[in-house]
């Protein structure tokens, strides 16, 4: 496998067509050594992100099918409308992106391996400061309860990872997301990967091919300056 999967190094400039891509595993397209931040916002700008364990290269996948929200059809069970109606929850947007990041490499609920390594933190943390990865915090009194974090390319919003220490947390966490994102005129969460969780929200998979042509769509949305502000968000 490691002979027919190319190699990015530092002096490397571009990916691989996506179409080159392994089935077996999904989406396996590069290793590589560069996790620089201009890397991986490079990898987002066509649909690519890394993800990898410790101790391995870093792994960078375009997935066929893709996991996507069509935000127009998300879903919203009984239970978390009466907890959005009660808003016993504050919610915020980039008020605590490195806390949100740590919660999601070591969230109390995850039993796999984490993917959100050391150089992760640091790659991510990086992007943030340059204005590129944005986060959603979810706060119970003055306590951070749920969250989540991703990268953006103009409308283009590529969902990451995601905690919670409060039942329904990061479930309120997705709904804000989502209102947050459509008040711009942008209908597409991309969720890499379709899981359990995902799934009953709303999310489904579509061929790697509709996934690039709706993310092209979304990066050619042009958001207003103060988009990513760090502020209180409320449901429009």
């Amino acid at each position: 496998m490691n002979e027919a999967i190319p190699w990015l190094s530092l002096d490397s400039s571009t990916f691989p067509d996506l179409s080159t891509a392994l089935t077996d595993p999904n989406g396996l397209l590069a290793f590589g050594d560069d996790l620089t931040p201009s890397r991986i916002f490079q990898a987002y700008q066509q649909g690519i992100f890394p993800w990898f364990s410790d101790g391995d290269p870093v792994m960078w996948w375009s997935p066929d099918p893709r996991a996507i929200i069509d935000i127009s059809q998300l879903k919203i069970n009984k239970t978390l409308k009466k907890i959005l109606k009660k808003q016993e929850f504050t919610v915020t947007v980039n008020k605590s992106f490195k806390q949100v990041i740590e919660y999601c490499a070591d969230a109390p609920f995850r039993t796999e391996e984490t993917w959100i390594v050391q150089p992760m933190l640091t790659a991510y943390n990086a992007l943030h400061n340059e204005g590129k990865a944005h986060s959603i915090e979810i706060w119970l009194e003055d306590e951070l309860v749920g969250g989540l974090y991703g990268v953006a390319v103009n409308g283009y919003f590529s969902g990451e990872s995601m905690f919670y220490t409060q039942s329904n947390a990061s479930k309120v966490a997705l709904v804000y997301l989502a209102n947050l994102l459509q008040s711009a005129g942008v209908n597409l969460i991309d969720c890499q990967m379709l899981n359990p969780f995902l799934e009953s929200m709303g999310c489904i998979e579509v061929s790697r091919a509709q996934f690039i042509v709706q993310q092209r769509r979304a990066k050619n949305i042009n958001m207003p300056d103060n988009f990513w502000l760090p502020r209180q968000l409320t449901l429009i």
